[in-house]
């Protein structure tokens, strides 16, 4: 089951892919992290799928990564006495909290927070930022637009606001139950929706307790402009370029992209890209171009993963989607262009003993016959460190948690193997070398870089390097080093 790229893929369950034989399929055809839509499916839905993938994990005698995605404050409009309306440009239409039915004039919507955030000329879209509308007067319960880009509006259609940071809490009350029942179901990863402040992540870490990894998704300009802040105080980030690229001119998401994917590979914390990623595949069994292209811009760049989202849950073709995924990312890291490419961008990091360490590993491996860097973690920190490197050779992360091996199923270049608990530098060496002499990539006669941290069983303490043959699998001593 070794994987033969360094991109992870972050796949999207749902009515597409509900079942034990077809997220097997998935997990076969490339699919490292499983994702879990908290916008759909009851809890029961949730938990039946959780367990399959803990059951494939099992079979499979490898760590998979889950990642709950919370829905976050959705932000709709109220119904209309028709169902719908044509807006059309130019005319006035007026935005309330009345709840009486809508019409062509006005219509509830029930969010006062809005109208204490708006201003005068602040935009607000409407369905996907089709229907765009600028606020020429605005008070506590009403805001008179003008429709700059109309369309048909109709019932409890999503509004975005993305000129001002809304007084929303980042986390619903729909969440709050989200968050309690995932994390004690046991997820790996906590993606928050519309995150617009620091304070957002830090509010959801105290409700979280250590219990998942938290990834920020940047999908409001909000994010952008407070990512480094926001980074700080996040495990990871997803760049979900869906409402990024309906609150931003869809000219400024690429560049965006690069920024928020360079920022976190040098703060050596998981980066994925999503949104409509391969979108044509969920009813055709080929990709565009266009597509394909942009997949492969996002591995170029060196993101830690890429993701399906409706490709694999609600598609036609959800096993065609992620071996797509899967071959484009094999033929694009063997092009000698990436490594060029992921060379010239790399970040050096020189400011800690264990940036030296992962330093000097990626380095040795890239000057001698040196076939994986092998990395004992107890956090994971050590191996997202190696991995912050690029190194060309594969990573090997051991760990005695599963929580940990699990965590690092979405860091580049990660393979993790379960390992006992150890208390000694030569035994680790020892198990270093079974791992990579089991997971076929060295053999006797080859050399591995060992990593670790001593004294053991202390996060943050990697500081320690050392070459060594795979034929120590052979040693095994009590004998005090």
């Amino acid at each position: 089951m070794r994987r033969h790229r360094n991109v992870k893929i972050v796949a999207t369950l749902g009515p597409a892919s509900n079942d034990y034989d077809m997220i097997r399929a998935l997990f076969e055809a490339g699919a490292d992290v499983f994702r879990l839509n908290m916008s759909h499916g009851a809890h029961e839905e949730i938990r039946e799928r959780h367990a399959i993938i803990r059951k494939i994990e099992e079979d499979v005698g490898r760590p998979i990564a889950i990642l709950a995605d919370l829905q976050g404050p959705k932000l709709r409009c109220g119904v209309f006495a028709d169902d719908s309306e044509e807006l059309v440009e130019g005319h006035p239409f007026r935005f309330d909290l009345d709840p009486a039915e809508g019409d062509v004039k006005r219509v509830c919507l029930p969010h006062k927070e809005i109208f204490a955030a708006l201003t005068p000329g602040s935009s607000l879209l409407v369905n996907d930022g089709k229907i765009r509308l600028k606020v020429e007067n605005c008070g506590a319960d009403f805001a008179d637009c003008i429709v700059v880009t109309g369309g048909t509006i109709s019932n409890r259609k999503g509004v975005n606001v993305p000129d001002v940071v809304l007084p929303l809490a980042a986390l619903s009350d729909k969440d709050r139950r989200d968050l309690e029942f995932v994390c004690e179901l046991g997820v790996d990863w906590l993606a928050l929706s519309f995150v617009q402040r620091p304070e957002d992540v830090t509010e959801a870490r105290e409700l979280v307790k250590g219990r998942a990894a938290i990834l920020s998704k940047i999908e409001k300009p909000a994010a952008v402009k407070a990512f480094a802040e926001i980074l700080k105080v996040s495990d990871g980030i997803m760049v979900a370029r869906g409402d990024l690229g309906v609150e931003l001119p869809v000219q400024n998401v690429p560049p965006i992209q690069k920024q928020l994917v360079r920022g976190c590979r040098a703060a050596a914390k998981p980066v994925i890209v999503a949104t409509q990623m391969l979108e044509s595949m969920i009813e055709s069994p080929v990709p565009t171009r266009a597509e394909v292209s942009d997949v492969a811009t996002a591995i170029y760049e060196g993101a830690d993963a890429v993701m399906l989202s409706a490709e694999s849950a609600a598609g036609n073709y959800p096993i065609e989607a992620v071996t797509t995924m899967n071959n484009v990312a094999v033929e694009v890291e063997n092009d000698p262009t990436y490594r060029d490419i992921l060379d010239a961008s790399r970040t050096v990091q020189r400011d800690t003993v264990a940036d030296g360490i992962v330093l000097a590993a990626r380095e040795i491996a890239e000057t001698t016959d040196v076939k994986a860097i092998c990395c004992f973690t107890h956090s994971g920190t050590t191996a997202s460190l190696v991995s912050r490197e690029r190194p060309r050779v594969p990573i090997i992360a051991l760990t005695p948690f599963s929580g940990t091996a699990r965590r690092l199923c979405l860091t580049w270049g990660t393979n993790c193997f379960f390992s006992g608990d150890v208390q000694r530098f030569k035994m680790a060496v020892v198990g270093a070398a079974r791992a990579a002499l089991a997971g076929g990539y060295a053999t006797e006669s080859d050399q591995i870089v060992v990593t670790a941290g001593v004294p053991f069983n202390v996060p943050g303490t990697t500081n320690i390097l050392r070459v060594a043959p795979c034929e120590e699998r052979l040693i095994f001593s009590t004998d005090p080093e």
